[in-house]
């Protein structure tokens, strides 16, 4: 009977962990420059100064390819104010409707250095000569490689270009993404010589023996015929050595670049991307270079508060503004797998920076109220470039400054104790992070901003009973409705814990109704930390359901405190209060002194850094932009790691087993997600009686198994 237990409880344990598994999602938003005016048509006549057109291009919008070692900049998007590509040859800019042809979107082939710095010299394991560059062409901001030099009809994915060192062993492999992986198969490291192979899959694609003898180091070049094109070079690797470990035979690879060639994308006349036609594969006229240009096949209407596609990820995304308020919009570009994205700011070379919302899209910025909060100045005068390139104390100075902006939905004037509500809130940016101030005029006490939405969730009490999760462990059920009375208990709750709930009325004359929950933080009294409207409750085919039409939140229970002479990074926190002309915010400057070098990535604060280019070698030129990187929880392909030296086994004692089991790496915890309305149920054939919930299939086939295992136990 021990046995059946143990055998029925393992089998319940592997259920629970898998019925607990949960999907996260998230987005990371990188923006481009916001244009204001009364229409599209007086905002290109404002921006577009000498030319007939507004640009968007890599120096101004960081989802466009760019190459910051060569400045190279690949892909452009115009709007014309006078018809196809500003040839008059169509209908022109009227109101917030751009015409077909109005939208045009360039990109065009550079050659590129690798980024392992190959000479004409140098030979691959056939004894071939190598080429030290290679064509690169920006699509719709990810980099690709045309097949033939100089046409853009056949594209591979660039996966690879790097002079990271990875050390390889015996049967170890370095994950090249995509699904390829360069596996060091046996190394001779008597005869200097190492067996690589290329898989794709798992399954075997190419291997070739790498000698090294008497050399320093030895390039494989791995060319195969691709879509047509004979010899092309698909996969370069770099090894650099080979040695005996304490255990393993290792080899040090030192460069790898590869395309993705099983999967070529081929470009014609005619085909469409999105709301994009492509009109030319070949010359651009205006850009004496090689490439594609593509333009809106039907017009498009920028109306208010709304995203408009374009292709491939990207928008227009357009102001919720007043009535007759003017015009506001921007480019972005919009990620949603997993992996870690960098989002950078304009680029300055040879002179100081300086960066605001508009050339950041790190920077908080609230697009319908058209309100921004932070500013980084390299505040030096000067030569600035890689002989002089020392950024002496104070003389970086970061500003984040309060504002108020209206809640993203208009809710109750009075909340459910009868108390008015406030319609306006202060925010600030602190390294690009929205925050609140709990005092309204002074950043000392601020709490993260975790949710401000117009969102319509359902929620249900009864057997899909569901909560709404807001982030940060803080969760919203519908404990109880009551849909005659018209009222829903809703319950607060944070990490799983009871901390606040009220009975929300919805009787009044509006129909609907806000409950605002106030707390004592930090020391201050009575603070908003939670707010919801509950806009309808009623009764479903089998559960009552409440409607929620907008939540705000901060993160009350983490409080961030800042004062004078606190540290952030390399920055120290100068002012916390009054700025001067009645503007309160922070100010904070580098306590000591930093130098952008060469090729170089140096860390200023928070996820905020400078990116140096590694310029050729002679140059002064000094070459650079700020940064921030968003990373988007989840499964996304492992990055190849340098493995660590073996240690030579020991011998187990006589009285002890020796373990070999690994322990496993913790999992991130996933980001929560809204949850969706619940679909409704048919409502039963009359001739049936309603059955109590019944299990999924997997329920099924778990209690079969579960009953098969006791049965053979207790055969035995």
């Amino acid at each position: 009977m021990k046995r059946l237990t143990a055998t029925l409880m393992a089998a319940l344990m592997v259920l629970t962990v898998f019925a607990g598994v949960a999907s996260a999602a998230d987005t990371v938003e990188v923006r481009g420059p916001v244009y204001n005016g009364s229409d599209v048509e007086s905002i290109v006549e404002s921006y577009s100064g000498s030319s007939n057109y507004i640009e968007m291009n890599a120096t101004n919008f960081a989802g466009f390819y760019y190459d910051l070692d060569d400045g190279l900049e690949s892909e452009y998007l115009r709007i014309y104010n006078n018809g196809k590509e500003g040839t008059n040859d169509a209908d022109p800019l009227s109101g917030d409707k751009i015409p077909e042809g109005g939208l045009v979107y360039y990109s065009v082939i550079n050659m590129t250095d690798y980024e392992y710095a190959y000479n004409e010299t140098e030979i691959d394991t056939d004894g071939d000569e190598i080429r030290t560059q290679y064509p690169v062409i920006g699509l719709f901001a990810e980099e690709y490689v045309p097949l033939k030099n100089t046409t853009p009809d056949l594209l591979a994915k660039l996966i690879q270009d790097n002079d990271d060192e990875v050390t390889l062993r015996t049967g170890t492999s370095y994950d090249l993404g995509h699904g390829y992986e360069l596996t060091a198969q046996q190394i001779d490291v008597e005869g200097d010589k190492v067996w690589m192979e290329l898989s794709k899959d798992g399954e075997f694609v190419e291997d070739q023996v790498v000698d090294l003898t008497d050399k320093n180091y030895a390039i494989w070049s791995y060319e195969e015929d691709v879509a047509g094109e004979d010899d092309v070079e698909v996969l370069r690797v770099r090894v650099t050595d080979v040695f005996q470990g304490q255990v393993d035979s290792l080899a040090v690879v030192e460069g790898v670049w590869m395309i993705d060639y099983m999967n070529v994308v081929e470009i014609e006349d005619d085909d469409t991307f999105g709301e994009l036609e492509v009109q030319t594969t070949g010359n651009i006229e205006g850009f004496d270079d090689q490439g594609i240009m593509m333009w809106n096949d039907n017009s498009m209407t920028l109306d208010e508060d709304d995203t408009e596609e374009i292709a491939e990820g990207l928008s227009f995304k357009t102001a919720d503004v007043e009535s007759g308020g003017p015009m506001r919009f921007y480019l972005m570009k919009e990620y949603t797998e997993p992996g870690t994205y960098e989002i950078r700011g304009e680029v300055f070379e040879d002179e100081p920076g300086n960066w605001t919302y508009a050339n950041f899209a790190g920077f908080y910025y609230d697009l319908d109220d058209n309100l921004t909060s932070e500013s980084l100045i390299i505040d030096k005068s000067g030569t600035f470039d890689q002989t002089s390139s020392k950024i002496n104390d104070t003389e970086l100075i970061y500003y984040a400054n309060i504002t108020e902006t209206g809640f993203e939905i208009d809710y109750n004037d009075k909340d459910t104790d009868g108390d008015d509500i406030r319609q306006t809130y202060p925010v600030i940016g602190l390294f690009a992070e929205a925050y609140v101030p709990l005092k309204n005029d002074t950043p000392d006490l601020l709490a993260k901003l975790i949710l401000d939405n117009d969102d319509e969730v359902t929620l249900r009490t009864g057997s899909s009973y569901s909560s709404y999760d807001i982030g940060y462990g803080y969760e919203l059920t519908a404990q109880q409705i009551d849909v005659e009375g018209d009222k829903v208990w809703m319950e607060l709750s944070k990490d799983g814990e009871f901390v606040e709930d009220q009975v929300v009325d919805l009787t009044g004359e509006t129909g609907s109704a806000t409950w605002s929950y106030e707390e004592d933080v930090a020391g201050e009294d009575d603070v908003e930390v939670l707010r919801v409207r509950v806009t309808d409750v009623f009764q479903g085919q089998v559960d009552s359901l409440a409607v929620i039409e907008g939540v705000w939140m901060i993160d009350y229970m983490n409080v961030v405190e800042i004062e004078d002479d606190d540290t952030f990074g390399e920055l120290e926190v100068q002012t916390a209060g009054n700025l001067g002309n009645d503007v309160y915010g922070i100010m904070m400057w580098n306590d000591n002194s930093m130098t952008l070098d060469e090729d170089d990535t140096e860390e200023i604060a928070e996820g905020l850094a400078f990116r140096t280019a590694d310029v050729e070698s002679g140059s002064d030129t000094l070459r650079y932009y700020l940064y921030k990187e968003v990373t988007i929880e989840g499964e996304e392909p492992a990055e190849p790691t340098e493995p660590t030296e073996p240690t030579e086994p020991t011998e187990p004692k006589d009285n002890e087993t020796e373990n070999v089991t690994e322990p496993t790496e913790p999992t991130e915890p996933t980001e929560p997600t809204e949850p969706t309305e619940p679909t409704e149920p048919e409502e039963p054939a009359t001739n049936e009686t309603e059955e109590p919930g019944i299990p999924g299939f997997e329920a099924v086939f778990a209690i079969a198994g579960l009953l098969a295992v006791a049965y053979l136990v207790r055969r035995n």
